[in-house]
């Protein structure tokens, strides 16, 4: 019962947190340049961390600090668990820019704001061109010194769930010439992908040894898609995955 007022309490005060945000943002928004938003992302996610430590009693541990780019352009490969991992990176990094499906621009408030932030939106519909697009942007980002994060399975999952890891990733990997930094991720165990009981405890974001761009496409993903998921199923508390990779490589 405890578990699920805390829950209540914090969805409360995130909705009415970021509501208000939104709304005192959309006017600065369409005359600030980009730039003026990224402090004011990063203070808004971490104002969330905090408020969930506080309501639900859910810290925040990184590993591999040594590898979390703190300047210039790079590429996160991130298992994707939890709603959390979309904001964990706007704390975490000095200037995030997500690869997200194009529907979340339609969201109102949060759509304005995702455009003016420059996220890079796929329509996963498009195909080709959709992939093309994502390249070039992410190549725009890459120069502007950004941060890209990618979730390579498309999804969120549950703790132990295998989905296939789809291509995008090489792609980024190649027209970004900037190493893959593989991180995993037991934040499902907290924030469930569909339940709203949020139970205490902590949630780890594990960064791994980035994988140089230059490694072939047959390497690189079973790779990444091997790194990922060793560690997630090590912090989950699962058996260590079968090595069988079931990613999607380019034809």
């Amino acid at each position: 019962m405890l578990v699920m007022l805390r829950s209540w309490l914090f969805s409360l005060t995130f909705f009415l947190m970021t509501t208000t945000m939104m709304l005192l943002l959309i006017g600065p928004v369409l005359l600030l340049p980009r730039s003026a938003m990224v402090p004011i992302l990063r203070l808004y996610a971490g104002m969330v961390i905090g408020l969930l430590r506080l309501c639900c009693g859910i810290r925040l541990r990184v590993t591999g600090r040594e590898y979390l780019p703190m300047s210039g352009a790079a590429l996160i490969a991130a298992k994707h668990q939890s709603a959390f991992d979309t904001l964990v990176w706007l704390h975490l990094l000095p200037d995030a820019c997500y690869v997200l499906k194009s529907e979340l621009l339609k969201v109102p408030l949060w759509g304005v704001l995702a455009r003016k932030s420059k996220m890079i939106a796929v329509d996963r519909q498009a195909g080709g061109k959709a992939m093309r697009q994502m390249l070039a942007e992410a190549k725009q980002a890459a120069a502007e010194g950004r941060q890209v994060v990618i979730f390579p399975e498309g999804t969120r999952t549950l703790p132990g769930q295998r989905v296939p890891y789809q291509p995008g990733v090489i792609g980024l990997a190649a027209v970004m010439r900037v190493p893959v930094i593989p991180v995993a991720t037991d934040s499902g165990r907290c924030w469930p992908r569909h339940g709203f009981r949020k139970p205490p405890g902590v949630i780890t974001v594990a960064l791994l040894p980035p994988l140089p761009p230059e490694l072939p496409r047959d390497a690189l993903m079973p790779a990444l898609e091997a790194a990922v998921e060793a560690e997630t199923a090590r912090l989950c508390g699962l058996p260590p995955p079968v090595q069988n990779p079931v990613h999607k490589l380019v034809d």
